[in-house]
């Protein structure tokens, strides 16, 4: 059996007010010829299907588009809603899209979505866990205290636990090789996974999962990191996005995983490039270099970010949009003396600081005197009690 891996679709985003609709039709159309030529089985969404819960009506007929065309050529579908997701939205309609062999899990209830499909060698199972967080989780055990006999709902206070409990009261079959899609923060025995500016950030720690909690699954399909990778283990792994979705994605290099499951699980990943309509690059040179180069490149439609070098000169960006139409941002190479001496190192110094810490240092700045024990303490408080709501 061979899956495609896709996650992070986010259809419907702009990037820096650049509309993207015609690039992600483009990568959904590519993705239907790709089903034919690696005889695609089945078609994993692992959660941000839209980039915001109320999708704009062009996102939702892309997407209309998309699984009309799977469901006509015999593919089954299965995606979970990831936090960017509506869980209402998508789970509307899902027991008729079923029928066509589209299976979306939206809002979470302790009866996961189970789908079980089978090949040459047996059955193979498809666990669809959406986007979890604990409130959401205590919610729905709590309105099931059938699931409990002895009347011990367990206590779900971080998102590990959430997603535990919840694997735990729908355990893989033995026997039966098990695929599982979850959008979650999953880290490998406390290192987290590479990130970038797009996506939602992980604060503290407290919505991390560990790699462990996945034992028993032969395949786990990712969503929520942008970058494609691994997450400890070769067989769980983030699909990362189709496209760049921000400046910090330029480096990236997206694919697709492609799996083989074998009569023992997975025999083989291949990672399949996207090639998109327009790339993402980073451009960077003084403003007539770059204005004489763009000329002569095929590439010059790309989305641009350019960095300028040399004296600077008036209305840049207007003048370099002349050559390079889709051009996004236009910056000036600052020299060290113009960060001056310590500024890159304290940059390099900020994301080790705790949100307190950067309170404390923003308060004496400001009224020139530290706080006094008294008000850590409620800052201490405020801050625990804002993590308890969020929870």
């Amino acid at each position: 059996m061979k899956l495609l891996h896709l996650a992070d679709l986010h259809l419907g985003k702009t990037l820096m007010e650049a509309p993207l609709l015609e690039e992600q039709a483009a990568i959904l159309d590519s993705l239907l010829d790709y089903t034919g030529s690696y005889e695609v089985n089945a078609i994993l969404l692992a959660g941000d299907l839209y980039d915001r819960s109320v999708p704009p009506a062009e996102a939702v007929e892309l997407f209309d588009r998309f699984l009309s065309a799977l469901a006509e050529r015999g593919i089954p579908v299965l995606a979970a809603a990831g936090n960017h997701d509506s869980p209402e939205r998508l789970s509307f309609g899902s027991r008729l899209f079923t029928k066509s062999g589209v299976h979306i899990a939206g809002r979470y209830h302790p009866a996961l979505t189970r789908v079980r499909l089978s090949d040459g060698h047996g059955p193979v199972d498809f666990t669809l866990l959406p986007f979890l967080r604990p409130v959401e989780v205590r919610a729905a055990l709590n309105a099931a205290p059938s699931l409990f006999p002895q009347g011990e709902i367990p206590a779900v206070v971080h998102t590990q636990e959430a997603v535990k409990t919840a694997l735990s009261l729908c355990p893989p079959e033995p026997g039966v090789r098990q695929v599982l899609l979850a959008h979650q923060f999953v880290c490998a025995g406390g290192r987290p996974p590479e990130t970038c500016d797009s996506e939602t950030p992980c604060v503290g720690g407290v919505e991390a999962v560990d790699v462990s909690c996945f034992d028993g699954y032969h395949y786990v399909a990712l969503g929520h990191i942008h970058r494609p990778q691994k997450v400890g283990w070769d067989t769980v792994r983030y699909a990362g996005s189709p496209l760049k979705y921000s400046l910090s994605e330029v480096q990236h290099h997206k694919s697709f995983p492609v799996v083989t499951l074998g009569a023992g699980g997975v025999e083989d990943i291949e990672l399949v490039p996207f090639r998109p309509l327009h790339d993402l690059r980073r451009i960077r040179g003084g403003l007539n270099d770059l204005l004489l180069a763009g000329r002569d490149q095929e590439d010059a439609e790309d989305f641009l970010w350019a960095v300028l070098t040399g004296e600077r000169v008036a209305d840049p960006a207007e003048r370099l949009r002349a050559v390079y139409p889709r051009l996004l941002h236009v910056e000036y190479e600052r020299t060290r003396r113009e960060n001056g001496p310590d500024e890159e190192e304290e940059t390099d110094a900020l994301p080790a600081k705790s949100p307190l810490q950067l309170f404390e240092e923003f308060y004496a700045a400001a009224a020139d005197h530290p706080l006094t024990d008294r008000q850590r303490e409620i800052l201490r408080e405020t801050a625990a009690g804002l993590q308890r709501r969020q929870d």
